[in-house]
């Protein structure tokens, strides 16, 4: 099962381009338990309503339907929902989103609770288990309504169960064969859930596969619970000491995330810092490098590189002219033409930043080997290894165009800053000989909103 994070929604639609890095996830969990914190935007809140009010539609139609309550005990109810709490609070963050075990007591709930009940036996376990969280303040009052989307893949198997009558738990294959269309209607009350708040059902059904394996893996074992259980209603509690075994690895997952989060902000300060240490020593190259990152990090998202790809070309867009600080100021401000010593020498700062950023190690050493490519060209021509075509990382190659056009468009001490639309024409004849074509294409989509005027346009 799957808890929302970032999102409205029992399960999240952050991961829907499949499989994420480590390191992408670790991102995503972090931005997650801020987002939490933060009032939902307005179409975020409109959409849960809406949500929200289908849910108390259906629970009603459900009530009117089913209503009969008698020979279903109300201290079964409660220590289902109380088992449910417990279970929900086990949570393993993955992206944006957190897989719960809560498929271990939702089965059981199933046979041992009145269908009408179910849905808001699902709705209290879920808000008892965050009460803390919302004690806390980690969980903004607005997003209350995440509990009820959260609540709604109840609605599919109570009336999968209830148009069978209500069968008794047991392991025949009829039960089983209804159990099994109880999940299918669970997973598609997710999808059809996500539909309603606009996104493609396609689309979360890859993003939710995570969650659904873990109910698939966790429904066979619920049943084996209650059906073993016969008239003793409180056997399934028996699975709760292996949901206290996955707690303990839930707790060093999230404290895993925690350190993940500290070192990825240990390594972005110490970018900053080099950064600007260049800046001290040359405005011009400390300034330049920033421009840069805006414009890498538009042209990664156009041409769809994944969080963790994103976050080493932001780290690479600032540090590529790091190693400018081995070059002395007389050639970095040098009013003329180089001469070719002078030249050999601006040519070994990208082996230079690699050098340095090697030296901090860590994921800045990864960056470093990034450094070294930013000057390299589509046709081998580039340096410091005559690197071409798809032979340079992209994420260099990206930063190599981003850089030119920044250059292009920015006064020098050697010559006046080109025109927003000679840089862009540039870029168009070397695309195919200096630049990679494609990230030339993502470059012009996205030159327009750093022309020089546009600011001042706006304003």
């Amino acid at each position: 099962m799957w808890r929302p994070k970032r999102q409205a929604g029992r399960r999240v639609a952050l991961l829907g381009r499949g499989r994420t890095a480590p390191a992408e996830d670790d991102r995503l969990v972090e931005q997650s338990r801020a987002a939490m914190r933060a009032a939902p935007i307005r179409r975020e809140a409109a959409a849960t309503a809406c949500v929200v009010a289908g849910f108390i539609v259906a629970v009603g139609v459900i009530g009117a339907w089913d209503a009969d309550l008698a020979g279903h005990s109300f201290v079964t109810a409660a220590l289902l929902v109380v088992a449910y709490a417990a279970v929900a609070r086990v949570q393993f963050e993955v992206g944006a989103g957190a897989a719960v075990l809560t498929q271990l007591v939702f089965v059981p709930m199933l046979f041992l609770a009145a269908p009408a009940a179910v849905p808001m036996l699902v709705l209290l376990g879920y808000v008892l288990s965050a009460l803390p969280r919302h004690l806390r303040g980690d969980w903004h009052p607005a997003r209350l309504g995440l509990h009820v989307v959260s609540s709604c893949y109840a609605i599919g198997p109570v009336v999968v169960l209830g148009l069978a009558g209500d069968p008794a738990p047991s392991l025949s294959p009829r039960t089983l064969a209804l159990v099994a269309a109880g999940l299918l209607a669970q997973f598609a009350i997710d999808v059809g859930t996500w539909a309603a708040l606009g996104h493609s059902p396609r689309g979360q059904a890859r993003a939710l596969a995570v969650a659904w394996r873990v109910d698939l893996a966790l429904t066979p074992i619920g049943l084996a619970l209650v059906a073993a259980g016969g008239s003793r209603t409180y056997a399934f509690l028996l699975g709760l000491p292996l949901v206290a075994l996955l707690a303990e690895f839930a707790r060093h997952r999230s404290a895993s995330v925690g350190q993940a989060e500290a070192l990825s902000e240990a390594y972005l300060g110490t970018a900053l810092l080099l950064g600007d240490v260049v800046e001290a020593d040359d405005s011009y190259t400390g300034l330049h490098s920033r421009d840069v990152v805006a414009l890498v990090l538009d042209v990664s998202e156009v041409m769809g590189l994944d969080e963790d790809e994103r976050h080493k070309a932001r780290l690479t867009a600032l540090l590529h002219d790091v190693g400018k600080v081995a070059v002395p100021n007389e050639i970095i401000r040098k009013p003329g033409a180089l001469t070719p010593e002078e030249r050999a020498i601006i040519e070994r700062h990208t082996v230079d930043g690699e050098r340095m950023l090697n030296q901090v190690g860590g994921l800045l050493a990864d960056v470093g080997a990034l450094v070294r490519s930013c000057h390299e060209r589509w046709d081998g021509g580039g340096y410091p290894d005559g690197l071409a075509g798809a032979g340079i990382p992209l994420v260099a190659r990206i930063v190599c165009a981003c850089d030119a056009f920044s250059a292009m468009t920015t006064d020098r001490s050697y010559r006046a800053a080109m025109t927003h639309e000679a840089a862009v024409a540039e870029l168009r004849l070397c695309a195919g000989t200096q630049f990679d074509p494609a990230v030339v294409d993502a470059l012009v989509a996205v030159a327009d909103r750093h022309a020089p005027g546009r600011l001042e346009r706006a304003a």
